[in-house]
């Protein structure tokens, strides 16, 4: 199967990060690398844009927020944990929907 050359660039980002920073710290320290590391390689993205939620074509009060999108379609959430967890895949199958 062929990669999209956009995801292929983020995972390429995404894994630059973990080879210089390495394993171990918080979520919010490799979302700053990734930030950098997405200008460096002028790779298009927002950083935790609030996205509406709509429940019966109402509007909630709750944004979903995560901690990228990038080419304005790609949904990029970071997890500094060891495995997922049940909650960890619900979200990232909502993320999808």
């Amino acid at each position: 199967m062929e990669q999209d050359p956009r995801t292929h660039a983020v995972i390429g980002a995404a894994m630059e990060v973990h080879r210089i920073v390495g394993p171990g710290h918080l979520e919010a320290v490799y979302q700053e690398c990734l930030e950098i590391e997405l200008k460096l390689r002028n790779i298009p993205f927002i950083s935790q844009p609030r996205l509406e939620i709509f429940y019966k074509e109402q509007k909630l009060k709750k944004y979903y927020v995560p901690d990228f999108i990038v080419y304005n379609e790609v949904v990029v959430e970071i997890k500094a944990e060891q495995s997922l967890s049940k909650v960890d895949e619900a979200q990232l199958i909502n993320s999808l929907i």
